[in-house]
């Protein structure tokens, strides 16, 4: 395992899990119970995904945006403002659907599982 990004963990729990890119409402039907979603930013039209994902890991928000407060009410752990440890692009632009990773939402660190 290989550590390749870093957030704020807002929701703790630790889950390992495959990525899925959710990027609008017509990526919804892609996303299978227990994936982690991986997003720019949710918004109130992803809480049923939300609720079906093992974890979140966002590029952008903050303790009270709306994955932090959501995740939290589900007790999904949640990472927000993830980052590339090595080249500082976003969490979207790193991984991809199928990756498996590792994500912390107490430490905020996401670890890549190799195959």
């Amino acid at each position: 395992m290989k550590q390749i990004a870093k957030g704020h963990g807002v929701s703790q729990g630790k889950v390992c899990g495959k990525v899925k890119i959710i990027r609008n409402m017509d990526d919804h039907d892609k996303f299978n119970e227990n994936d982690i979603l991986v997003t720019h930013l949710t918004d109130p039209t992803m809480v049923i995904v939300m609720n079906n994902s093992a974890g979140i890991i966002c590029n952008v928000g903050g303790l009270t945006s709306h994955p932090s407060i959501v995740s939290r009410e589900l007790g999904i752990p949640c990472i927000v403002s993830t980052k590339c440890i090595e080249t500082g692009k976003p969490i979207t632009e790193i991984l991809k659907d199928g990756d498996v990773i590792e994500m912390c939402g107490t430490t905020g660190e996401v670890h890549k599982i190799e195959e």
